[in-house]
């Protein structure tokens, strides 16, 4: 299993930014494909999630209205629109699956919201 994520950034408050995971090495189709993101003082945590068919979303409650999750089953990636940043979405952001109850992760990207 392979997840490479990119596009995370500097962006001032208030912009968006789009994130995309490229996967490989599993059926991608399959699968259900999540976002989290981790700061040194936080957990790692659920920001969205979407179906195996992209046809059903879920959200953590502090990005909700503001991300949106999509997928292209062709393209074998996920991607997240985040818009109207704060400077408390400031993390690194992972892509994630889980396959036979184990958690895949790519390296993560950095985004950074700030003035």
């Amino acid at each position: 299993v392979q997840l490479v994520e990119s596009g995370g950034g500097l962006v001032q408050p208030g912009g968006s930014l789009r994130l995309s995971c490229a996967a490989s090495g599993f059926t991608f189709s399959r699968y259900p494909m999540a976002w989290f993101r981790q700061t040194p003082w936080k957990e790692r945590e659920l920001v969205a999630a979407i179906t195996s068919d992209g046809g059903s979303t879920n959200y953590g409650d502090s990005v909700k209205g503001r991300f949106t999750i999509s997928r292209d089953n062709a393209k074998n990636t996920v991607n997240l629109r985040m818009h109207s940043l704060k400077v408390e979405d400031t993390a690194v952001y992972y892509c994630n699956v889980r396959l036979y109850s184990v958690n895949s992760w790519g390296q993560g990207t950095q985004v950074t919201v700030s003035s």
